[in-house]
This record gives structure tokens, C-alpha cells and sequence, in this order.
């Protein structure tokens, strides 16, 4: 077992997300359950991916891939990038709730520093603790979280969305891509993505 490092993972977290001088807020349920996208609306490829903050092939997705994605594709308005929760497990849920509460501008820097210390944090004594310590220094205050973590609302959105994708779409495993509402199937490296991608963009 990997044992939970909490400096380390303070150091990072206040690397990550206390890098700017916004401070973190609670949202509401509605602004909490909203589509969380980057990039922009009328790029010519529209990718979904609904994925689980303790999978480990998210993990290597978001940590190793993801990054390329964003530099080639999403900054420069050629892939609309929308991240969809498919939560596995508990913990998956309510790091997800967490990472939504964090509002629209640090949401996809909470999703970068859970995944990248996916290992850290799910392998601690108490997962759940080290969620509201990542929350905690992630900017939101202790009164926030617990309003936050304590929201049913938000959880029972995220497992609604979460069975209408399973109806709705073809998902068997995560992470799961869609890209222009067809499912891809190929390899989840950045040169098998970046063949696909070009195809549809060119």
C-alpha cells in the first residue's frame, strides 16, 4: 500500500490551486450540476468523457494525456472538451461533489490535483478525510465543505446523470470517449487520439 504523504500533498495542492488570488466560494445545486467544459463552443470537435476520480486508467488518462490534449486541441478552439462523472464507488462520489463545489474556475484545477494524487489520497486510512483536506486547502472554508459534502442534491444529480449516460450511452468501462457523439474505441494515448482527432478536424 502507498502511503499517504499529507505535506507533499499540501505543498501540491497549494501549488495547484492557490496559485491565483480568487478565493473559493460554495456554489449553489444548479451551478454545481452544470456541464463542466473547457475550451471552445464552436471548435470542431466535440469530446466527452465521463470518467471515475478512482479509476486508475482516468488517472493515467488525465495525467499523462490530457495535458497534451489541452496544449494541441482545446487551447487553440480545436476540440470543446466536456468532462462527465461516472463515479464507481462512494469515494468517487464525493470527490466529485467536492470538485463541483469548487465553482466554475478551479473545477478542472481540483480535478488535476485529484488525479494526479488519485494514489495518495485513495490509499490514506481515511480517503474521505484527505477529500476535505484537499477541499480545505483547495480554498473552500470548513463551514463550506460541510455544506458542500452534505448536499444530497448534488450527489443525487451526479448519480441521475451518471444512469441516464448508462442508458444513453455505450459505457462498459471508464474512462469512456466520445467524440462528435460516436464512441471511440481506439488506444487512450495521445498518438492514437491525436490520428482520430485529425481526421475529424482535417
Amino acid at each position: 500500500m502507498i502511503k499517504y504523504k499529507p505535506i507533499k500533498l499540501i505543498i501540491f495542492i497549494i501549488i495547484i490551486l492557490l496559485s491565483n488570488n480568487s478565493q473559493g466560494r460554495i456554489v449553489d445545486t444548479i451551478e454545481a450540476l452544470q456541464n463542466k467544459s473547457i475550451g471552445m463552443e464552436s471548435a470542431p470537435v466535440k469530446m466527452i468523457e465521463f470518467a471515475s476520480l478512482t479509476c486508475g486508467h482516468c488517472a493515467k488518462f488525465h495525467n499523462e494525456v490530457f495535458p497534451k490534449l489541452k496544449k494541441n486541441y482545446i487551447d487553440n478552439g480545436k476540440i470543446f472538451f466536456t468532462y462527465q462523472d461516472f463515479p464507481l464507488d462512494k469515494y468517487a462520489l464525493k470527490a466529485s461533489v467536492i470538485a463541483r463545489c469548487s465553482g466554475k474556475e478551479k473545477y478542472f484545477s481540483f480535478l488535476k490535483v485529484l488525479y494526479n494524487k488519485q494514489k495518495d489520497w485513495t490509499s490514506s486510512q481515511d480517503p474521505f478525510k484527505s477529500l476535505l483536506k484537499i477541499a480545505k486547502f483547495g480554498g473552500l472554508k470548513n463551514d463550506e465543505i460541510k455544506v458542500c459534502v452534505g448536499n444530497k442534491s448534488i450527489e443525487d444529480g451526479i448519480l441521475k446523470n451518471r444512469l441516464n449516460s448508462t442508458k444513453k450511452f455505450d459505457i462498459k468501462a471508464t474512462p469512456t470517449i466520445y467524440l462528435n457523439g460516436e464512441k471511440y474505441d481506439g488506444d487512450l494515448t495521445f498518438e492514437a487520439l491525436k490520428l482520430k482527432l485529425d481526421s475529424l478536424i482535417n
